[in-house]
Protein backbone atom coordinates (compact mmCIF):
# COMPACT_ATOMS: atom_id res chain seq x y z
CA UNK A 1 0.00 0.00 0.00
CA UNK A 2 0.97 3.37 -1.01
CA UNK A 3 1.83 6.13 1.78
CA UNK A 4 0.46 8.98 1.45
CA UNK A 5 1.76 12.34 3.33
CA UNK A 6 -1.15 14.14 5.21
CA UNK A 7 -1.62 17.47 4.26
CA UNK A 8 -1.94 18.55 8.18
CA UNK A 9 -0.83 17.41 11.62
CA UNK A 10 -1.61 18.72 14.93
CA UNK A 11 1.59 19.85 14.94
CA UNK A 12 1.12 22.29 11.69
CA UNK A 13 -1.43 24.21 12.53
CA UNK A 14 -0.35 27.24 14.15
CA UNK A 15 -3.69 29.25 15.11
CA UNK A 16 -6.41 27.16 17.18
CA UNK A 17 -10.29 28.84 18.00
CA UNK A 18 -10.16 29.02 21.64
CA UNK A 19 -13.49 27.93 22.54
CA UNK A 20 -13.38 27.65 26.31
CA UNK A 21 -10.99 29.12 29.46
CA UNK A 22 -10.87 28.98 33.10
CA UNK A 23 -9.01 31.36 35.50
CA UNK A 24 -7.32 30.28 38.23
CA UNK A 25 -5.63 31.85 40.88
CA UNK A 26 -2.29 30.36 42.59
CA UNK A 27 -1.46 31.14 46.54
CA UNK A 28 1.15 33.58 47.10
CA UNK A 29 5.09 31.35 47.41
CA UNK A 30 4.89 33.49 51.12
CA UNK A 31 3.32 35.55 52.96
CA UNK A 32 3.15 38.77 51.68
CA UNK A 33 3.86 37.97 48.42
CA UNK A 34 0.73 38.58 45.53
CA UNK A 35 -0.07 35.54 43.86
CA UNK A 36 -0.71 35.08 40.37
CA UNK A 37 -3.38 34.14 38.07
CA UNK A 38 -3.47 30.80 35.72
CA UNK A 39 -5.42 31.02 32.27
CA UNK A 40 -6.44 28.18 30.98
CA UNK A 41 -7.32 27.93 27.40
CA UNK A 42 -9.33 24.78 25.47
CA UNK A 43 -8.31 25.19 22.14
CA UNK A 44 -10.38 23.63 19.12
CA UNK A 45 -13.09 21.91 21.18
CA UNK A 46 -10.44 20.23 22.81
CA UNK A 47 -7.62 19.61 20.48
CA UNK A 48 -5.56 21.46 21.77
CA UNK A 49 -4.76 23.39 25.26
CA UNK A 50 -2.80 26.45 26.86
CA UNK A 51 -2.14 27.57 30.11
CA UNK A 52 -0.69 31.27 30.37
CA UNK A 53 0.84 33.07 33.84
CA UNK A 54 -0.79 36.34 34.37
CA UNK A 55 -0.98 38.92 36.60
CA UNK A 56 -3.43 40.36 38.91
CA UNK A 57 -4.04 43.78 35.91
CA UNK A 58 -3.69 41.66 32.70
CA UNK A 59 -6.68 39.03 34.17
CA UNK A 60 -8.79 41.74 34.53
CA UNK A 61 -8.16 43.11 31.28
CA UNK A 62 -8.45 39.41 29.51
CA UNK A 63 -11.23 38.43 31.06
CA UNK A 64 -12.99 41.79 29.92
CA UNK A 65 -11.66 40.77 26.02
CA UNK A 66 -12.92 37.30 26.71
CA UNK A 67 -16.06 38.11 27.64
CA UNK A 68 -16.99 40.77 25.03
CA UNK A 69 -15.22 39.39 21.89
CA UNK A 70 -17.07 36.05 20.57
CA UNK A 71 -14.48 35.21 18.09
CA UNK A 72 -10.62 34.57 19.71
CA UNK A 73 -8.10 32.72 18.40
CA UNK A 74 -4.48 31.79 19.91
CA UNK A 75 -1.41 31.49 17.45
CA UNK A 76 0.29 29.31 19.63
CA UNK A 77 3.89 29.17 18.02
CA UNK A 78 3.50 32.90 19.32
CA UNK A 79 2.06 32.50 22.36
CA UNK A 80 -0.71 35.51 20.92
CA UNK A 81 -4.64 35.84 21.93
CA UNK A 82 -6.00 37.30 19.35
CA UNK A 83 -9.92 39.13 19.48
CA UNK A 84 -12.32 39.78 17.33
CA UNK A 85 -12.60 39.37 13.39
CA UNK A 86 -12.98 42.55 11.17
CA UNK A 87 -13.79 41.60 7.68
CA UNK A 88 -11.00 43.31 4.98
CA UNK A 89 -12.19 45.82 2.74
CA UNK A 90 -14.54 47.00 5.57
Amino acid sequence: MTQVEQPFTDASIKVRQVNHYQFSWVAAPEPGRRGTFTLQLVLDEGAGEEVLTVDADDADVLKDLLEHNQTVQYDVPRHTLMFGVTPSGG
